[in-house]
């Protein structure tokens, strides 16, 4: 039975589209909600530019009928249940719109995310103020892996808690080292393995949260949810993509639109981005002390 000894503990996790926060956090969130925390995933956009994994909803794209912000609000829903936490659109759902990957046509919108300027930083402050977290985690400089709107998640928050009195942020990273480790031998067929350097990842992290069974499924689970953006190879098929694959190896892989087959870790890793120094780098519990 889990402890429940993080009750009245408040976290909240800044996020640019659904999925990001069941791909980078859903495991230590799961853990931290399982254990008494309430946990808050806020979320920037609809995720409008993503692609679409599977035929059956394969017309909701951007150049199409241009629903699939709509389509993915169920999908986060789904994964906040499976985290065990609650959810919120930055602005409210469809406020700032995905702004699409470096030199996309799409950030040239005037409500693309990358121009949301102080109306952003504003609307963040304020949950901020509201929910008074101990511990904000979004993502490092770099977004993680460049992605504009990850830079911008990054940017606004740390601009809101230099207005309203947060105690810590924390980055979600992963380690380069240890994704290249649990690299099966082969991808499945019409997948493919990366290539040198392909992937995003760090040379060192700052806390170190291993998953047990429950939190990892939960993770799982929440990325499952996202069935437009990932496609999990564990042989089990969705209605959103009717097609099974399956990866063997040490842990349940999965892939985006891009097929790279990538390890669902059983180990998450954040860095310390600002706020007071750690004591103990064993636990995200070192981020919420009070």
């Amino acid at each position: 039975m889990t402890v429940r000894d993080l009750s009245g503990y408040r976290v909240v996790a800044v996020h640019a589209h659904p999925d990001d926060e069941a791909i980078t956090t859903a495991g230590a969130l799961a853990d931290l909600s399982a254990r008494g925390a309430d946990v808050l995933v806020v979320t920037c956009t609809l995720g409008e530019e993503g692609e679409v994994i599977g035929e059956p909803y394969q017309h909701l794209v951007v150049d199409e009928a241009d629903q699939l912000g709509g389509f993915r609000i169920q999908e986060l829903r789904r994964s906040l249940d499976a985290i065990g936490a609650r959810g919120q659109f930055l602005g409210g759902a469809g406020r700032f719109r995905d702004s699409g990957m470096a030199g996309s046509p799409a950030s040239r919108n005037p409500r693309a995310f990358v121009n949301s300027g102080d109306v952003a930083v504003e609307k963040l402050a304020a949950i901020f103020e509201a929910e008074k977290p101990h511990l904000v985690i979004t993502y490092g400089p770099d977004g993680g892996y460049g992605h504009p709107d990850h830079i911008r998640a990054h940017e606004i928050t740390h601009a809101a808690a230099e207005r309203v009195d947060v105690p810590r942020i924390m980055w979600a990273v992963r380690l380069a080292e240890e994704t290249a480790a649990l690299m099966p031998a082969e991808a499945p067929e019409g997948w493919r393995l990366p290539e040198d350097g392909e992937l995003d990842g760090v040379e060192s992290s700052d806390i170190r949260v291993e998953l047990d069974d429950a939190a990892y499924s939960a993770k799982v689970e929440a990325m499952r949810a996202h069935a437009t953006q990932l496609w999990i190879a564990d042989g089990r098929t969705t209605d959103v993509n009717p097609h099974a694959a399956l990866a063997a190896g040490p842990v349940v892989y999965y892939a985006l639109s891009n097929l790279i087959i990538q390890p669902i870790q059983r180990v998450e890793h954040y860095q310390l981005g600002a706020g007071l120094p750690l004591h103990d780098a064993t636990s995200l519990l070192a981020g919420i002390e009070r």
